[in-house]
């Protein structure tokens, strides 16, 4: 029988397509079993993870910080080479840092940090007297954040004969190996601040050719040194309030990639060293100067203007250096304007923070929240003016509930005081009517 060639041409062409049909039917099949597999093993591996989480041992009575810390995504797992003897009891993660969280760090990355403070040589004599060395220069800022009354001391340290650059805004332009050290302590009694202190965590800012890093540091229990803790951890601690009543908390140490959360928008970079904040006096060893000045004269810095004439943030606390609006906007920039900026991890919220914004909808005026759920607290609106009652702003701030508590990461108090400024803020914010017709824009 002749069979026209067009036709054996169409019959191989389906036989082949019918092939690769089959094979790729296969190849799903097979592809499905591996990833049912994977699915399995994952499910597994959650399951032994929540096996861990129930071993875990935390720290402290406050159950409602834990979970808090817990639904952050915080990592509590203590360096192993800082357990055996850390600064207060210390809430630990099992050994093989199981904690879904946490980018596992390798033996490799942890042997190119030094893995003592001391090892910095930042500081003369014994290191817990925070002695800053020759060459290394200790600085504050006008409006600090927020850390659960936690005290820092700031120091920074550029190599020799190098000056960073003036900016008017972002962070100052260090040079490639700076050191910036910020050593988290909490007084004995806030009453007698004389009385003695506790070292509990230093984190270190390094500037590489690649960028900015951090590194933590948790202070052993002699305080004799801090020892490299890229897990990071959790501190007891107790101290004597200013009222005078005994206060507790569970102080947490970031790990190694927690300190992104705050530092990094489109790069990582400082948050404290700018302009607008370090332009302020500081009780040198010589004598009392502003310290653009300072920087400026001992060539620290350089491109700087005349102090007057760079910006200046208000101290929150302080009303002879602001009017409500300035100190209210300080707090709220250097407590949440890392996240709440057009280029920052909250941008899609809509609401900047950052001392620079004057719309009022971008503040929050009569904005509704994007994706709050619970941290609504019942209220429709960021900021209500005359109303803060009815303000979702004030409910962040006034909660440590999970999921609602802002900043989300490094409090588990209320700053009571912090709290009565924004509120009286919007409290005398302008009239509810000539605020809305503001608008989006």
């Amino acid at each position: 029988m002749n069979v026209p060639i067009y036709r054996v041409v169409r019959i191989v062409v389906a036989c082949g397509a019918l092939a690769v049909l089959t094979a790729g039917c296969r190849q799903q099949v097979a592809d499905s079993t591996t990833s049912n597999s994977d699915n399995v093993a994952r499910r597994s591996a959650v399951g032994n993870e929540s096996d861990n989480v129930a071993r875990r041992s935390v720290v402290g009575n406050d159950s409602d910080n834990v979970a808090r810390r817990s639904a952050v995504g915080n990592a509590f797992q203590q360096d192993s080479d800082s357990a055996a003897s850390v600064s207060g009891k210390v809430a630990q993660l099992p050994a093989d840092g199981s904690d879904s969280s946490v980018t596992p760090v390798s033996h490799n990355r942890r042997a190119q940090y030094p893995r003592l403070l001391s090892e910095y040589a930042l500081f003369d004599g014994a290191i817990s007297a925070l002695q800053p060395t020759e060459g290394v220069v200790q600085y504050d800022v006008n409006t600090p954040s927020f850390a659960d009354y936690a005290v820092r001391q700031r120091v920074v340290r550029l190599p020799p004969g190098t000056s960073a650059k003036y900016t008017d805004f972002a962070a100052l332009d260090f040079p490639v190996g700076t050191i910036i050290a910020k050593t988290f302590y909490y007084l004995h009694d806030m009453t007698q601040p004389d009385a003695g202190r506790h070292l509990i965590e230093t984190r270190i800012l390094w500037r590489q050719e690649s960028g900015w890093i951090g590194i933590p540091y948790l202070w052993n229990e002699d305080q004799s040194d801090a020892r490299l803790a890229l897990a990071g951890g959790a501190v007891a601690v107790q101290w004597v309030h200013k009222n005078g009543e005994p206060r507790s908390n569970t102080h947490i140490v970031p790990n190694l990639n927690d300190c992104k959360r705050c530092h990094q928008n489109e790069t990582m970079e400082p948050l404290g060293p700018k302009a607008r904040y370090i332009n302020r006096d500081f009780e040198y060893a010589h004598g009392t100067e502003n310290q653009l000045s300072f920087w400026t004269r001992t060539g620290l810095l350089t491109g700087a203007p005349e102090p007057d004439q760079a910006p200046r943030v208000a101290v929150w606390d302080d009303p002879t250096t602001g009017s409500l609006d300035d100190r209210a906007r300080a707090w709220l920039e250097i407590n949440c304007a890392h996240c709440h900026n057009p280029q920052g991890p909250a941008r899609n919220s809509g609401l900047h923070l950052n001392i620079d914004v004057h719309q009022p909808y971008q503040l929050g005026v009569f904005k509704t929240p994007v994706a709050a759920g619970q941290g609504t607290g019942g209220r429709l609106y960021d900021i209500v003016p005359g109303k803060p009652d009815e303000s979702i702003l004030l409910f962040r701030l006034q909660t440590t509930h999970p999921g609602a508590v802002m900043p989300e990461f490094g409090r588990s108090l209320v700053q009571d005081e912090a709290v009565d400024l924004i509120r009286q803020w919007i409290a005398e914010m302008p009239s509810a009517t000539s605020a809305q017709a503001a608008g989006p824009t």
